[in-house]
């Protein structure tokens, strides 16, 4: 029940020392943005409330976890969580404070709290309370002394000491030795800070009276309720031996460097005896010495020759305090303490601790946090020291923070399409000699912003179609392409409006939207339309989209789709005109013109002329480029009166097409004949009559046509001279006129050629 009322009031005093830590804290909070200490008892649970941060700070729970409050300890090993639901600040583990700080007192724990936008560090401190949760305990089980029975009363005998791991009230404070009539017990400190047990001699002893005593040694804590441990001191009283073994050195100082190898020499400690024989034998021990220092070193019993026997770390344990006791062969014993400094090397990189990595990042940002890093270094002085850098090529900068602590920003805006990838390396480098250095390495990855149109390949296109395609035919393709990435590269092709509100684009041309490709809608004819410009734009598809225009001209190729078409003579189905020759003609003599016309352009409207059948052949011949029908000999009485001529007009294209015409041809004694009886029989006679009313038709008809000529060639050789004398313009009626006319011969031909000019339109030729 005692037991039980001690941890009770223990418990309520540690939770007193929590609040008016806790009022400390909020005092401190309250007077500006310094460092917080809080306080927790060791040995507590799990999930421990240690304080509620978004009131320490000041701001809702809710403005806690939008900036991304982060807690982060030194090193890699996390003891604290935060909860964002209700900004509490948790013990992640239960805390061993002597685990953690050993007998380091007070137990500091460091621990940021890092918020973002805007980016703060606000450095605190958990101290840890340590509990009387251990108790003293002695290195050996029993205690062996002898001591001479001449030893006068006053003497001090030392008994080593007991190790308490607990710190301040809790640890060790003083000693006590069961009843007895001899001796007691001195509790002192030494310079580490240990209390050591001290045996004073009271009364004389007597041998032949007690020649042994055996004692119970009891080491006590200051907890509440105290711990304490006991062990057991068996004296056996010597026969007179007065001379003690001496050091030479009541303290010895010695440094060692760290790295030094196994089984190097340390210190000799030496020590004497003025007895002789036995008693004056001396044999070197460590007295009371730990575990870790018999593991660590090595003595000599008969040189006294410390060596080390295991490898030194200064980040470890930095100070050996060893005491050794010289003995002789009565018993007799002498002390000495041995300082061992342990000397610090740099053999220690160091630490690079990355508490955050933000990536990818928008390209076009200004200044932003891509990462927060810690750095750390075992070693102390300039061995501990470090500096942290990054390459000089990059658009990037390190910016220290709080202690150790560095953000690494980006500098400026950057640009995705020159670069989307970069590998950071950090290196920390520390000051010591040799100088070691960390590197870390970090990928930050730039997201595309859309910021580049699309460019086509080509500003103006021209295209190829031959006519009477089918529909749906693809006549050619425009490409663009985007630097940007992802949804901001993908492309979007589309028609412009026409700038020609007649041109029916959309029943022309039709485009891909995925990859440009262009299509004819419908079969394109050559001989309504030749060619037709429009516009095609191309458009990404990120957020505002950009886009960009490009021209497309399609050229209509010719195909021979037309066949020639027989001006004159008309072939309409009438009555069919009959062309008069004198019988006189002579050979070579212009019986008429064929005149004809094709639809298509080029070599597909390049026509020649050909007789194909005659009444009487070799009596007429056709000039195959111009159409001419001539006489190819002299005319004899023997000749027909009547011929009848087929000429076929023929293109150049391929295939070629053709047309033919037929010619009728009356051999006349003289154009002053009105009617010429033909020497058929008196009843072949009277259908005569309605002949000659034709070729009185036709001969006003040439004599029309000629005078006509005639004066249209006035017209156009006054018009020119006109335009050379006052570079005016004359103008003549339209109509589908000759181009020029030459003078008539004095036989009678017509003209070497003639040119007429039809609208296309005019005529759906097959």
């Amino acid at each position: 029940m005692a037991g039980s009322a001690q941890e009770a009031g223990g418990e309520r005093f540690l939770r007193q020392r929590q609040v008016l830590f806790l009022f400390a804290f909020l005092g401190g909070s309250l007077a500006g943005s310094e460092s917080r200490r809080y306080s927790v008892a060791e040995e507590k649970e799990r999930g421990f409330l240690i304080t509620n941060l978004a009131k320490d700070l000041g701001l809702s729970v809710g403005e806690l976890a939008a900036r991304g409050a982060q807690v982060m300890s030194k090193g890699n090993r996390q003891h604290f969580q935060l909860s964002h639901q209700t900004g509490d600040l948790l013990l992640l583990e239960k805390l061993d404070r002597e685990e953690l700080c050993g007998s380091t007192e007070p137990c500091i724990l460091h621990f940021q709290i890092l918020l973002q936008n805007p980016l703060q560090f606000i450095t605190n401190e958990l101290q840890v309370i340590d509990e009387n949760d251990h108790s003293p305990v002695f290195f050996e089980n029993e205690i062996q002394l002898k001591i001479l029975e001449s030893t006068p009363p006053g003497t001090v005998i030392p008994l080593g000491n007991a190790e308490d791991l607990d710190v301040g009230r809790n640890s060790l404070q003083n000693y006590t030795i069961s009843p007895n009539f001899h001796f007691h017990v001195l509790t002192r400190g030494g310079r580490d800070g240990r209390k050591y047990a001290e045996l004073v001699l009271d009364k004389a002893l007597d041998r032949e009276e007690q020649p042994e005593l055996s004692l119970t040694l009891t080491a006590l804590d200051g907890g509440t309720p105290p711990r304490y441990g006991t062990v057991r001191v068996h004296i056996q009283v010597l026969d007179i031996n007065d001379n003690a073994p001496e050091f030479t050195q009541s303290l010895y100082e010695v440094q060692i460097l760290e790295n030094s190898p196994v089984n190097s020499l340390i210190v000799t400690v030496s020590a004497s005896d003025l007895d002789t024989g036995n008693f004056g034998t001396i044999s070197y021990a460590f007295f009371h010495a730990s575990e870790e220092i018999r593991k660590t070193f090595r003595l000599d019993p008969i040189t006294g020759d410390i060596q080390l026997v295991k490898y030194l770390n200064f980040e470890a344990i930095n100070t050996y305090e060893v005491n050794v006791e010289a003995k002789d062969g009565g018993g007799l014993s002498g002390k000495s303490t041995v300082i061992i400094q342990v000397v610090d090397v740099n053999d220690n990189a160091p630490e690079l601790t990355v508490s955050s990595i933000t990536s990818p990042i928008p390209e076009n940002s200004p200044e932003t946090v891509v990462a927060v890093f810690s750095v750390s270094d075992l070693d102390s002085g300039d061995n501990g020291k470090m500096v942290c850098s990054i390459e000089n090529d990059l658009p990037f900068v390190l910016k220290p923070s709080a202690e150790n602590f560095y953000t690494l920003l980006s500098e400026g805006a950057l640009d995705r399409e020159k670069r989307a990838e970069y590998n950071i390396t950090i290196t920390v480098t520390d000051l010591g000699t040799p100088r070691l250095k960390t590197q870390h390495n970090i990928t930050v990855l730039v997201s595309d912003v859309n910021d580049n149109a699309p460019a086509f390949t080509q500003t103006s296109y021209t295209l190829w179609v031959r006519e009477n395609n089918s529909p749906a035919l693809h006549i050619g393709s425009v490409s663009a392409t985007d630097t940007d990435a992802g949804a901001n590269a993908q492309l979007t092709y589309s028609l412009l409006p026409p700038q020609d509100p007649h041109l029916p684009l959309a029943s022309l041309v039709s485009i891909n939207a995925d990859n440009g490709h262009l299509f004819a809608l419908r079969s394109l004819d050559y001989e309504a339309l030749q060619a037709f410009e429009f516009g095609v734009g191309a458009t990404d598809r990120g957020s505002p989209a950009l886009s960009s225009q490009a021209r497309v001209r399609v050229l209509v190729l010719d195909a021979n789709d037309n066949s020639p078409f027989v001006l004159y003579p008309l072939q309409n189905g009438s009555a069919p005109c009959t062309e008069l020759v004198p019988r006189a003609a002579e050979a070579g003599y212009l019986v008429t013109k064929v005149v004809a016309v094709d639809g298509d352009s080029g070599q597909n409207a390049w026509l020649s002329y050909q007789l194909l059948k005659a009444t009487e052949p070799g009596l007429f011949g056709v000039w195959p480029h111009n159409g001419e029908v001539r006489t190819a000999r002299l005319l004899s009485e023997r000749d027909a009166p009547k011929h009848r001529l087929l000429v076929q007009v023929r293109d150049n294209g391929e295939p070629p097409r053709s047309a033919s015409v037929t010619l009728h041809v009356l051999l006349v004694d003289g154009f002053s004949q009105p009617y010429l009886p033909l020497p058929e029989a008196a009843a072949e006679q009277a259908r005569a009559d309605p002949l000659t009313v034709y070729l009185v038709v036709a001969l006003a008809s040439v004599s029309s046509l000629f005078l006509l000529s005639v004066l249209l060639f006035v017209a156009v050789r006054l018009c020119r001279r006109s335009r050379a004398a006052s570079l005016g313009r004359c103008t003549v009626p339209e109509g589908p006129f000759p181009g020029h006319l030459v003078d008539v011969s004095g036989t009678g031909t017509l003209s070497q050629s003639y040119q007429y000019e039809f609208p296309p339109s005019d005529f759906n030729l097959t």
